[in-house]
């Protein structure tokens, strides 16, 4: 394939991504294009990206979640302490302001995917729940990317 087909294929692939992208929503709360990069195989944990953004008139957390692809769900945010990367789970939830917008992107808050059963595959959708105190239970789909892609769907650009 010469070098200008390979850039198209690429883009092609770039935009049948992005069109794959979906939104959920739960009451007030908008859930943004969540998305999870493919992990090598025997990985043990996983990341998931997506924004939050909250409609209503007042505040809303996520609590949690849950995948069967893994034994645990957690939302955790990145410190820098001492110029070394820390995660730390956020107790208590993550709040979500009336007419905010909250992005968990790499490098900061996340979600983390603890004990795969399987590894992430890129161009797989895998299941999830998230747990809102005010909007309740809300199925989702992380549509997972290419290892080292710098975001998944419309967002990723």
């Amino acid at each position: 394939m010469n070098r200008k087909a390979a850039l198209l294929a690429t883009a092609l692939a770039l935009f049948v991504g992005a069109a794959e992208a979906a939104d959920y929503s739960a009451r007030d709360i908008r859930i943004g294009n969540p998305w999870a990069r493919a992990t090598p195989r025997g990985a043990q944990v996983a990341a998931g990206y997506f924004t939050l953004t909250n409609n209503g008139s007042a505040p809303d957390r996520l609590r949690g979640g849950s995948t069967p692809v893994a034994a645990r769900f957690e939302i955790h945010s990145m410190v820098v302490e001492d110029g070394v990367a820390k995660m730390r789970p956020i107790e208590g939830g993550l709040e979500i302001k009336p007419g905010e917008t909250v992005e968990l992107k790499p490098g900061s808050l996340h979600a983390m995917l603890i004990g795969l059963s399987q590894p992430l595959q890129s161009g797989q959708r895998v299941a999830g729940t998230l747990v809102f105190e005010r909007a309740g239970k809300v199925d989702i789909e992380f549509a997972v990317v290419p290892m080292g892609a710098a975001g998944g769907g419309h967002s990723g650009h």
